[in-house]
């Protein structure tokens, strides 16, 4: 029996996700994505998870688009396939915390499937680059648009147009990723992390998220109006309450997620 292209566990409150494609470095092909998708829909639907965490193999978190798969597309396949915007953007639709796990080649799509998630915790063998100029085609998986709110247009245009390849020390310098840890360390150091957001109230979870990404996608008057809705929405949680109790209590506080 042929062994499932991705594998989904629990760890108390975290979900974990890995990219089970090991022979073809995780190139995401559409059956991989139309999996991954399923998978972080079906976490982000359990009410017994805080956090997603999404990983691939040592030697690369995902290698980029399957290219065998689509050298023979034309336009009109992809235009009526809804190429990408059917599946790969379903990540935009998980409203937890998604943490991706990165070792080896994040490359082209899998560089972009990086940057959809909320935190990136790199493996010091992480290699990132979106390498699709050499195929005079781009990157359309949110490349071109993700990189440069992450790193600037200065080292997004280097990247997009020559190809070039980045550490995991310079993507953690410029931003693209959140922090670096040991190769042999990255799992339980992403999981732990994982952990500790999971812990702490799903709703401030979601609010916090929701209101990041609206300051990455809008202008600032109004972010900070989204921002003060939010806030004030914390006053009509019951963890909200719980956790200002707690605090003044001097005691840990015992979320209900509500």
């Amino acid at each position: 029996m042929e062994e499932a292209i991705v594998l989904v566990e629990r760890s108390g409150r975290v979900g974990i996700v890995t990219l089970n494609r090991p022979r073809q470095l995780n190139a995401l092909n559409d059956a991989l994505m139309d999996a991954l998708g399923e998978a972080l829909l079906s976490l982000d639907a359990d009410e017994g998870i805080g956090a997603i965490l999404l990983a691939g193999g040592p030697r690369a978190f995902a290698a980029g688009a399957d290219i065998a798969a689509m050298v023979d597309w034309s336009y009109m396949d992809v235009s009526q396939g809804e190429f990408i915007t059917r599946n790969w953007e379903t990540i935009r639709r998980v409203r937890k915390p998604v943490i991706a796990a990165v070792a080896g080649f994040a490359m082209g799509g899998g560089c972009e499937l990086a940057l959809a998630c909320d935190i990136v915790v790199a493996a010091q063998t992480a290699r990132f680059a979106l390498p699709e100029v050499k195929l005079a085609m781009l990157p359309g998986a949110g490349g071109t648009q993700r990189l440069p709110r992450a790193i600037g247009k200065a080292k997004a245009m280097d990247m997009c147009l020559s190809a070039r390849q980045l550490d995991a020390q310079e993507a953690d310098r410029h931003g693209l990723v959140s922090r670096v840890v040991p190769d042999e360390r990255l799992m339980d150091e992403a999981l732990a992390l994982a952990r500790e957001i999971a812990a702490y109230s799903l709703p401030a979870l979601i609010a916090i998220k929701e209101s990041v990404n609206r300051a990455y996608e809008s202008q600032l008057g109004e972010g900070i109006l989204f921002e003060r809705r939010q806030l004030y929405g914390r006053f009509a949680s019951e963890d909200a309450h719980e956790g200002m109790k707690a605090f003044l209590a001097k005691r840990a506080p015992e979320f209900s997620h509500r």
